[in-house]
């Protein structure tokens, strides 16, 4: 999101009836709406990056597409370009978005420009306070792993910790730097050589608010590697688990199902020597 400097609305004045602004969650009625949200909001990240880049100003597929990889969002919002017509077919349908114009240029297909509507704007502001205010159940595969560690015994799991904290040090170390060198940056190095940047933004540095994000993912995979590093320790130094019963109990799966698997085996290879003499 690049801020592009415009005239302040009078809307939001008149709602209020204040000429210091209009703060909507200083309203009741805005407060009990924004807890009400959670079974309205729609749940696709994409669509929600559509309505940000068309509020920031409208735009064709492509350029929406270009702009989060150039903005590196990508990395927090899954984007296919497959997936991203469908949203926008998806959206324009509900009134969410519109068709501003369609161009051509030279030999290239046409590029339909879309724009924000009321509908979409209003959307857009609400489901970003329910995603702010509202934690969600997510379901990360590490921790579905974790949940099911006893499948596998003790020292195969240490073995396979001990390879996932070399590549959180490696990953922590990259993220570092590509944050730092991001930051050290000014907007017109980050910005796209056919963006055309407002005059006040030309000379200065990029600022920490437009990859916030990136901070975000930084910190859980240092809490990841803590986490790591510490269950590690736990397990080879002081028998944590109790390593001793978790090892015993996936041995005895273990035995339980090479059992199970033999006689299945047997059973089907006889049921195969009794079709042949049959026959």
């Amino acid at each position: 999101m690049v801020w592009r400097p415009g005239k302040s609305s009078s809307s939001a004045t008149a709602r209020s009836g204040c000429s210091s602004g209009y703060y909507p969650l200083t309203d009741i009625q805005a407060l009990n709406n924004l807890a009400s949200m959670s079974t309205k909001m729609p749940t696709n990240p994409l669509a929600l990056a559509v309505l940000a880049l068309c509020f920031e100003r409208p735009m064709h597929p492509y350029e929406m597409a270009a702009t989060l990889k150039r903005r590196q969002k990508h990395e927090s919002i899954k984007l296919r370009y497959g997936s991203l017509y469908t949203v926008i077919e998806l959206m324009t349908s509900r009134g969410l978005i519109r068709s501003k114009e369609t161009s051509r240029g030279g030999k290239r297909p046409e590029r339909t420009v879309y724009a924000l509507t009321p509908a979409g704007r209003d959307l857009l502001r609400n489901w970003m306070r329910h995603l702010l205010a509202e934690p969600a159940k997510e379901f990360p595969q590490f921790e579905a792993a974790l949940c099911l560690l006893p499948v596998l015994p003790p020292d195969e799991a240490v073995a396979l910790l001990r390879d996932r904290r070399s590549r959180l040090q490696e990953k922590l170390m990259q993220m570092r730097a590509e944050l730092q060198d991001i930051l050290g940056k000014t907007f017109a190095e980050v910005a796209g050589a056919d963006e055309e940047l407002p005059a006040p933004l030309l000379g200065l540095k990029f600022p920490a608010i437009l990859v916030v994000e990136n901070e975000y993912r930084l910190t859980l995979v240092k809490a990841e590697l803590d986490f790591v590093t510490e269950l590690v320790r736990r397990i080879t130094e002081q028998g944590w688990g109790p390593a001793s019963l978790w090892r015993d109990m996936q041995a005895s799966c273990e035995r339980e199902y090479q059992r199970e698997n033999d006689a299945a085996t047997q059973e089907t290879a006889s049921t195969a020597g009794s079709s042949m003499e049959v026959g």
